[in-house]
């Protein structure tokens, strides 16, 4: 058995956990939209046309803000499609996913349903096939109150109020040759710097986030970040991070070390943001944002499914990117997710991609039920839970072997401190040892507030997963956890994720 010692020192804190932390995505690709969260015919639908079974699941799951509507779709995507009468508008060839777009939802529909339920909308403009002005168009008719073509326009076509829309992304993966309008690093820099500069002209108290690099791996990946910055670091306030990890031949212990992975990406953008500051004088704190994250199956999609797909009939709403995940897809979303709020400190926001049937924590039937996935479990405790500020944690632990990413310790934490709850989010990385921790450093007198664990159900497997059959296969289940003298002992199963809360005084 393995044994480990986490000493937590609750009087230092680094960074207030930045509730923004905890957001997700919906784009207008495959079934995340519609049969997603939008279907009129369902049983549950209100009468808007919206899912009352997937905005319940949404509401657990607690999402702080999302990102729409792409994605590669924004690169070919003109807004005015998607307002006015319904009736009224066209449908188009989406050609980044091979896809009839039918814009029966659009910018008034989807700020409702976000508005309706208290998630922040984080709006992304086409810098692909369009430019300065269309994005400028698109601001003025969301945020501006009254008096103009554009902003009467708005309040004509339903909405008396600004939107109030304060996220806005610069585009989306420029980098990438995949991209509709894919453009070089200075030629981005340039159009994201004047764009950007147009829009705050328009309203100073947006905020703009410039896509980074689409991966860690991407030939130009810290150049691109380089030149971007130069270009547009003054009027910027984020720059984008992409980062999905995936099984790939059965390398496990790889896959299990993805957390490792996420750390080096982001402390790599945060030395290059620094870097730049100093090479340009500037003071001026720019926030990552990791804006699309998960475990994706890429591998598999490009070389098996997307070829019948995209040489197929143009459907409304194909079913793409519907990946079914495992007990082991949780556990690494976890130790994502204890990455992301490790970096609260340059990590400004972050966007789970995406919300439903694509490549998502919550699955729906056109007609059927809706589920959760396993990985919708680390994702909804961490953002109920990881609140306040991160503190700081020794860990002493054996090393297991992390694949590609050599030697990487057997257990992953992250603590956080709100009034006087610590909540730990822990990972046990080992297939097949379960682990003895200790927690220490904390006042004698503790409680252990609530210890759950996700991990291998009696009778499964790590590939286990929740299905439309099977809907609750997977889920948290109560771990034992005692307090002796002062700290706090618990035994982590093999392959878990765990989130303890421990109240002192």
């Amino acid at each position: 058995m393995l044994t480990a010692r986490i000493h937590i020192d609750p009087s230092h804190a680094i960074a207030e956990v930045p509730r923004r932390l905890f957001g997700s995505f919906v784009e207008h690709l495959g079934r995340a939209v519609y049969t997603g969260v939008y279907e009129p015919s369902h049983p549950t639908a209100d009468a808007g046309g919206f899912r009352q079974d997937v905005a319940a699941l949404v509401a657990e799951l607690g999402p702080t803000i999302v990102r729409y509507p792409g994605g590669n779709f924004v690169s070919g995507y003109r807004w005015e499609d998607g307002v006015g009468p319904v009736a009224d508008r066209p449908t188009r060839l989406d050609a980044a996913w091979h896809s009839r777009e039918t814009n029966e939802v659009g910018l008034h529909e989807f700020a409702g349903w976000a508005s309706a339920r208290g998630i922040e909308l984080m709006q992304a403009v086409n810098l692909g096939t369009r430019g300065m002005a269309e994005a400028a168009d698109l601001l003025e008719y969301s945020n501006h109150p009254s008096g103009t073509e554009l902003s009467d326009r708005r309040r004509r076509n339903g909405a008396d109020q600004p939107f109030g829309i304060t996220v806005w992304c610069l585009g989306n993966e420029m980098d990438g040759p995949w991209q509709i309008g894919h453009r070089t690093a200075a030629e981005y820099g340039r159009i994201a710097a004047e764009t950007g500069r147009l829009m705050k002209w328009i309203d100073p108290s947006i905020e703009l986030v410039a896509a980074g690099s689409s991966n860690a791996d991407m030939p130009t990946f810290g150049d691109w970040e380089r030149t971007v910055l130069r270009e547009a670091g003054d009027v910027i306030d984020h720059i984008s991070v992409h980062a999905y990890y995936e099984e790939v031949d059965g390398d496990v212990a790889s896959f299990l070390a993805s957390g490792v992975a996420l750390d080096a990406y982001i402390d790599d953008v945060a030395r290059i943001i620094d870097e730049i500051a100093v090479e340009t004088g500037s003071t001026k704190k720019i926030g990552i944002a990791v804006d699309e994250w998960n475990v994706w199956y890429q591998t598999r999609f490009n070389e098996v499914d997307k070829a019948p797909l995209f040489e197929g009939p143009w459907d409304a709403r194909p079913r793409l990117l519907e990946d079914e995940y495992s007990v082991t897809d949780a556990v690494v979303v976890g130790s994502l997710l204890n990455s992301l709020i490790r970096h609260s400190d340059r990590v400004s926001m972050a966007n789970l991609a995406q919300l439903v049937n694509v490549i998502a924590p919550i699955r729906s039937e056109p007609g059927g039920p809706a589920w959760r996935q396993t990985t919708f479990f680390p994702f909804q405790r961490a953002a109920a839970f990881a609140r306040g500020s991160i503190v700081a944690a020794s860990l002493e632990v054996e090393a297991v072997d992390g694949g590609r990413h050599g030697e990487v310790p057997a257990i992953d934490c992250v603590v956080t401190l709100d009034e006087q709850v610590v909540t730990v989010l822990v990972t046990n990385r080992s297939l097949d040892e379960a682990a003895e921790v200790t927690l220490a450093g904390l006042p004698t007198a503790v409680e252990v507030v609530s210890a759950e664990t996700l991990t291998v159900p009696e009778g499964g497997d790590r590939h286990t997963s929740n299905t439309e059959a099977a809907p609750d296969a997977v889920g948290m289940v109560p771990l034992a956890a005692r307090v002796d003298g002062g700290v706090v002992l618990v035994t982590l199963p093999p392959l878990s994720w765990s989130i303890l809360r421990v109240r002192f005084s």
